[in-house]
């Protein structure tokens, strides 16, 4: 039963049906700390598809576990307006008055999942299996005790989820891909076309004269937009931090000596052994051979030979006390002198003999060498300390009206001051402007805020604070032609360079295909021929871009064409076109029927899932529904 239901959940549909209660099983619901998903008792319905309401609470509870799914995967907190702004409540209600409509047509129909089917599913539901594959009820009780369901809450749900999969198949179930489709398929992937080909650079164009005065102006009015002054913005920043409230020289000598004895294994390379063991089934087969090897009747070697270790597997490695997993055989390994072997050890995987073949000693930095790293560590582990408390001082003096300059200066804390920026972070003179602290999320803010606007710091990105103040704003606007004159000439001579190429690639193209050799048409134009084969659609190959292949591919063969290419302009003749025989179940053939039967599946599906919705009629409550999320569906 529920193979099907993995399989459906591959395409679109299936993820809207599978948000049934498996889904969100599996997805952790609990974490989420959603409730109850079935709350008897609601009379208050956001929307109505045919007969089947979709009650407040429904929609309430799912949009609360779609924000939290989003919030996992960004790794942060959306407030209501990023969240309407992704369109998650648009969404969550699509996907209520789509399963709606579902469970609707499945009524009509008259199609019921027998009692069997539900618990078939349930035991066949690995959340609820123990670890020998068997259905383990008090795992079930668990499990929905866990997340906040109870069992005929989930019964019911199990069984809408059941029907819906078993009408969607029913629409979509083994539909053929026809074979004129992956025929046509097949022509586009495999198709290779051969061409000839040249490059007008913007010398070809030849000498292009010195604009007039009322030319520069025409095209400097029909080309307004090139030439509109972004808005820019002015500010002051105050930015609290660790880094920032740090004072490494406020800290006495005994103090930083102190923090260096009671770590001096940081500040170096601890001690590493080369340590051998032999395993035993037991302390007295370990014992008696220590005491072989003691005796000198047999070696180290010979003992682990005889066990069945060989030279590879003997060795642990050159290792640390800490990076032995095994805190026993560590100490043991330790204590040993270089060459000696141990007592019988009783480890955590069994009884071993322990040798020690090499002592690296460990080596501590000296005091003088790491003073600084440790009073600049020190102080930040402080100033983390004191942030919040600084944060709420800073908030009493916002409180009143004190300006940021001010603050910082009483506070004794930088200032960043910015002349004037864009929301791309550039200065006036199209450099980018520094200093700005976190400039990402700094920068929206500045270009959201107000002059004299009551703003929220922001959390920079080490554990502090950055409050920010708009001073300026300077509104997007043109610039007057005066001032954009030469950038005016500029433009006016790449267009006019342009307009060139192309008359000339035209009428080369129309030369080629009268007849002329392109050879001889590129030596007219005083240009090197080139040829090149194996072109793709879509695929860029040498100095060719994607948009001069796929034109190649738009002309017949024999035929020529030019396109523009950054400052260039290519002309082309395709030479040839070649294409594998297609072969019908082909292992190839079989892979285009099988992507596109998905495709086809989904086709099928969202026009049916629309005409289901248009007959049954869809009745949304804005009231209603502006109470849940706020704003207009």
């Amino acid at each position: 039963m529920l193979q099907g239901i993995r399989a459906a959940s591959e395409h679109w549909l299936g993820k809207i049906v599978m948000t049934g209660i498996f889904t969100m099983l599996m997805f952790g619901m609990g974490i989420y700390g959603v409730e109850d998903l079935i709350r008897g008792g609601t009379s208050n319905s956001v929307a109505t598809v045919g007969s089947t309401k979709i009650s407040a609470e429904k929609v309430r509870e799912a949009y609360q576990n779609q924000l939290q799914r989003y919030q996992v995967q960004l790794k942060r907190t959306l407030t209501p307006e990023q969240a309407r702004s992704l369109g998650l409540d648009r969404q969550v209600m699509s996907q209520l008055i789509t399963e709606a409509a579902l469970d609707q047509k499945t009524h009509d129909l008259g199609l019921v999942v027998p009692d069997s089917a539900v618990l078939r599913a349930i035991r066949e539901e690995k959340s609820f299996q123990n670890a020998e594959g068997k259905f383990e009820p008090q795992l079930f009780y668990q499990t929905l005790q866990r997340v906040g369901l109870n069992e005929q809450g989930f019964v019911r749900e199990q069984r809408s989820v059941i029907a819906r999969l078993q009408l969607a198949e029913a629409v979509s179930g083994d539909l053929h891909v026809p074979q004129a489709l992956r025929e046509a398929v097949h022509r586009y992937t495999t198709e290779r076309r051969s061409i000839a080909f040249l490059y007008l650079s913007p010398s070809d164009a030849g000498q292009i004269p010195e604009p007039t005065e009322d030319e520069l102006k025409t095209w400097y009015q029909a080309n307004k937009s090139r030439f509109v002054a972004p808005e820019y913005r002015g500010a002051n920043l105050l930015v609290v931090d660790p880094e920032h409230l740090a004072k490494p020289e406020a800290l006495s000598e005994d103090e930083v000596r102190k923090a260096y004895d009671l770590n001096k294994d940081r500040y170096g390379a601890p001690e590493k052994r080369t340590i051998q063991q032999i395993v035993f089934p037991d302390v007295a087969a370990a014992e008696t051979a220590r005491k072989a090897i003691e005796a000198g009747e047999q070696t180290y070697e010979q003992v682990a030979q005889a066990r069945g270790t060989d030279g590879k597997d003997l060795t642990l490695g050159t290792l640390t006390r800490d990076s032995l997993f095994d805190r026993t055989v560590g100490d043991a390994a330790f204590a040993l002198p270089e060459g000696g072997v141990s007592e019988p050890v009783q480890g955590r995987f069994g009884v071993v003999l322990l040798r020690v073949t090499k002592i690296e000693a460990g080596t501590v930095k000296p005091f003088d060498e790491v003073q600084g790293e440790i009073r600049k560590s020190l102080a930040l582990q402080r100033a983390r300390d004191t942030v919040d408390k600084v944060r709420d001082a800073i908030e009493d003096q916002r409180a009143g009206a004190k300006s940021l300059a001010d603050i910082a200066a009483e506070q004794k804390l930088p200032l960043v001051t910015v002349a004037a920026v864009d929301a791309q972070g550039k200065a006036p003179d199209g450099q980018a402007v520094t200093g700005i602290p976190d400039a990402e999320t700094t920068l929206p803010a500045l270009f959201r805020a107000e002059i004299g606007g009551d703003n929220e710091p922001l959390r920079s990105k080490n554990d502090g604070f950055i409050w920010y103040d708009v001073t300026k704003i300077d509104p997007s606007h043109e610039r007057p032609f005066d001032e954009v004159k030469a950038a005016a000439k500029d433009g006016w001579t790449a267009a006019e360079t342009a307009t060139r190429l192309q008359a000339k690639g035209r009428d080369l193209v129309q030369a080629l295909d009268k007849g002329e050799a392109f050879d001889e048409a590129a030596k007219r134009v005083g240009v090197n021929p080139q040829e090149t084969a194996d072109l793709a659609r879509n695929q860029p190959k040498d100095m060719l871009t994607a948009d001069v292949v796929n034109l190649v591919f738009a002309t017949p063969v024999g035929k020529s064409g030019t396109i523009a290419s950054g400052a260039t302009r290519a002309v082309f003749r395709v030479t040839a076109a070649t294409m594998p025989a297609y072969v019908p179940d082909s292992a190839s053939d079989k892979t285009v029927a099988k992507n596109f039967q998905s495709a086809l599946a989904d086709d099928v599906l969202a026009q049916y899932i629309a005409d289901v919705q248009k007959n049954a009629g869809v009745k949304v409550d804005q009231a209603a529904l502006r109470k849940v999320f706020g704003g207009e569906y």
